[in-house]
């Protein structure tokens, strides 16, 4: 009866196992899927995160790549009878002042209003040429000798809830440039520091400069002394072009020969500095010559079509002289204008059959055709914020152009190769994004950053590799068990101090302290392995019952003091060859035998700052690859006769080199990315030198240190995120690499497993 009643129940608990465990069953596959789809759904979403990241940072540096556009704005003819000979516009591009032979004009240029000059500008004279000088003057000269500058500005009225630009046209005094009364035919006119200056061509090969110098008193009374030098050329042909820069420093001729011919103002006109061939062997004329903006780079153009820009370079010994830059493709007919934009290093070139070009000094390029009217051009003007060209033609049409160049100084060639910028003597790699005049010129180079950031890069690793992976392999592999209980987590603890304060520990107290014991510190990687192996041939040379007192894998206590008394000794060594073999100031020999500069916050700063927070990354990793090679075939090593160091070195690094390289490439992108330490002790300067002893600027430093100065949407601004990108790509590329390879060291090595 029992055993009836039993049989029962034990059926009915077995029944409720299967169920439960079938529940639980169930249960687990539920849970296992659940995380299965959270663990794909969190990569994902990471994944997407890092997508939309390169997604914006691209997306803000892809205008770069935009090329310039243009497109006519309009044409609007002069009255009759009025023959253009210069021209400039407001900077609304609403009003056209145009120098025409009765004076200086004002023409709408939406309705076509003209705005005659004022009458007795001239006191009975006629305007026989006439050029533009900046943004306000149209200057005239005149038939009488006289050369008069026109100062034309706008007003501004809102006016029944509009916007109504009034040209105003005000003569300033005429400056006397010909005492012989002759009509002016070829001159420059500038605004200078002191007072206007005037060079005029008043013979086929003569030059006459007035620099005139006003001086107010202080009741308001001013008075005006002209200084007059007269310059002969000695070269052939005549005058046909002229040149003067806004300093009044240098005055360039342009001769029917095609030579440039450079006077230094500065020396008193006494001589001519130098001639220099323009044209080459058509020794085609040149027709016009123009100074860009900041005065720094002249634009010479020649009968011939051909266009170029020059710069006056200063060569190794001291000397000054114009030297080619760069030549741009030639006009299909002479060219007769060249305006500059006040903007960048931007200029517009016309040619006799009406073509106009956009060009961009510093890259070399010609960035658009804007066509041909089929009538010689006989001016052409840039609008001051550099969006807009306007030509007028020998029919009277003014044609104008909008033009959308935001980034005409960005080139694949100006951002990674050599360019020559204005003041340097040869092209050069260079990073100066902001400078202290309204003319300074944006050096992006990306190449120094780059170079930068691969060499902070190379000396961390070069400290970091050897001292994180030996201390894995030691760990791993010889240290006793309680001392790596301690050891271990502490220097993964030196993982969590933050960059900032290292650096500031590098900038502020390790850079100073390696200036005045430098020598010393070079010598420790010398003389402390030396010693250490010194100690070790001690060490095997004593007794093996000596040996076996100090128990297996603390070997360590018996090292550690020879490790520090070798870097003490490699201390007293280098302040002794310092005193004896360096003069006593390695500084100053440096700089004297090796042309060296010692910098106090260089690369060897850096090294050892960043090597100190790179060194736990690399090594916890490697340290966990090489413990977690199996048993078995440390034990089988063993067991065969090998030696704990071949076992090692032969079979235990082997196993754990695709964890090895891993830890070697996390630690490569953590130097690549680092910020702070690299720019509190480097000196954060943009050199390109391999030298130990300077600094340099990495990608990232560079963001963090522009990006909050950089406006939105600039040149700059795109540039900093363009850096991003391709710091991004830097790391990425490293990483895939890095893949690849533990991949295949991982198939080679898999025999071990």
């Amino acid at each position: 009866m029992a055993e009836s009643e039993a049989r029962p129940r034990d059926a009915a608990s077995a029944a409720e196992r299967r169920t439960a465990a079938a529940a639980l069953n169930r249960r687990r596959g539920l849970e296992d899927r659940l995380a299965t789809r959270f663990v794909t759904a969190s990569g994902l979403t990471i994944i997407a995160a890092i997508l939309a990241i390169l997604f914006v940072i691209a997306a803000v540096a892809l205008p770069l790549a935009a090329p310039p556009r243009a497109a006519p704005a309009g044409e609007v003819a002069l009255p009759a009878g009025s023959e253009a000979m210069a021209l400039l516009l407001d900077e609304y591009q609403e009003l056209a002042f145009v120098a025409t032979r009765q004076g200086v004009g004002v023409l709408r240029l939406a309705t076509g209003a003209w705005t005659p000059p004022p009458p007795s500008t001239l006191g009975g004279a006629s305007v026989t040429s006439a050029a533009a000088s900046g943004t306000a003057y149209l200057v005239l000269g005149l038939s009488d000798g006289r050369v008069l500058p026109v100062h034309v500005s706008t007003e501004v009225a809102f006016e029944e809830g509009g916007r109504t630009v009034h040209g105003v046209v005000e003569p300033r005094a005429a400056v006397a440039v010909d005492p012989s009364g002759e009509p002016v035919s070829l001159f420059r006119w500038i605004e200078g520091r002191d007072g206007p200056v005037v060079a005029a061509a008043v013979g086929p090969r003569q030059v006459t400069v007035v620099r005139v110098t006003e001086q107010t008193s202080l009741v308001g009374d001013v008075t005006r002394s002209e200084e007059r030098v007269a310059v002969s050329l000695d070269t052939e042909g005549t005058v046909t072009a002229l040149a003067l820069d806004a300093r009044g420093d240098d005055v360039v001729a342009g001769t029917s020969t095609g030579r440039l011919v450079r006077v230094d103002l500065r020396e008193g006109g006494a001589a001519t500095a130098e001639t220099v061939d323009a044209s080459g062997a058509s020794r085609a004329a040149v027709t016009v010559l123009g100074w860009l903006n900041g005065d720094r780079t002249l634009v010479a153009g020649g009968r011939d079509g051909a266009v170029s820009t020059w710069q006056v370079v200063q060569d190794e010994r001291g000397s000054r002289g114009l030297a080619r830059i760069h030549r741009f493709p030639p006009h299909a007919a002479a060219v007769v204008g060249v305006a500059p934009s006040r903007r960048d290093k931007g200029f517009v070139t016309a040619d006799a059959a009406g073509g106009v070009r956009l060009h961009y000094a510093t890259t070399g390029r010609t960035l658009l055709d804007l066509g041909a009217s089929g009538s010689a051009a006989r001016a052409v003007t840039m609008a001051p914020k550099a969006d807009g060209v306007a030509v007028v033609d020998a029919s009277g049409r003014i044609r104008r152009f909008a033009v959308d160049n935001p980034h005409p100084e960005v080139t694949l060639g100006s951002l990674f190769g050599k360019v020559w910028y204005e003041g340097y003597a040869r092209p050069e790699w260079v990073w100066q994004s902001t400078g202290a005049t309204d003319d300074f010129e944006a050096k992006l180079s990306l190449t120094p950053l780059v170079y930068g950031t691969l060499k902070g890069t190379f000396y961390a690793l070069l400290v970091a590799i050897p001292l994180a992976l030996m201390g894995a392999l030691y760990t791993s592999q010889f240290m006793h068990p309680g001392l790596k209980s301690y050891l271990k987590p502490t220097v993964e603890i030196m993982a969590a101090l933050p960059s900032v304060v290292l650096g500031f520990l590098g900038g502020l107290w390790l850079a100073p302290m390696l200036e005045r014991a430098a020598p010393g510190v070079l010598l420790v990687p010398v003389v402390v392995p030396l010693l250490t192996f010194a100690a070790a041939a001690v060490w095997l040379g004593l007794p093996a019952s000596a040996r076996r007192r100090l128990p297996h894998g603390l070997e360590i206590a018996f090292l550690l003091p020879i490790v520090l008394l070798g870097v003490l000794l490699a201390l007293k060594l280098g302040a002794f060859l310092e005193a004896g073999l360096l003069a006593g100031d390695y500084r100053t020999w440096l700089a004297s035998a090796l042309g060296v500069t010692y910098d106090q916050r260089n690369s060897l700063v850096v090294g050892l700052a960043m090597g100190f927070a790179v060194i736990p990354i690399i090594f916890t990793v490697a340290e966990d690859s090489l413990a977690a090679v199996p048993y078995g075939l440390t034990a089988g090593s063993l067991a065969l006769g090998a030696t704990r160091w071949q076992t090692a070195l032969r079979v235990v690094l082997p196993t754990a080199s695709p964890g090895i390289f891993s830890a070697v490439m996390i630690g490569f992108g953590r130097a690549v990315g680092e910020t702070m330490i690299v720019l509190m002790a480097t000196g954060n300067t943009p050199v390109m030198d391999s030298s130990l002893f300077n600094g340099f600027r990495a990608l990232s430093a560079n963001i963090a240190v522009e990006l909050p100065e950089a406006p939105e949407g600039g040149t700059l601004f795109r540039v900093l995120f363009l850096a991003a990108l391709l710091l991004f790509a830097m790391t990425f590329v490293v990483n895939t690499a890095a893949e690849l390879v533990r991949l295949r060291l991982r198939k080679k090595y898999r025999t071990f497993e």
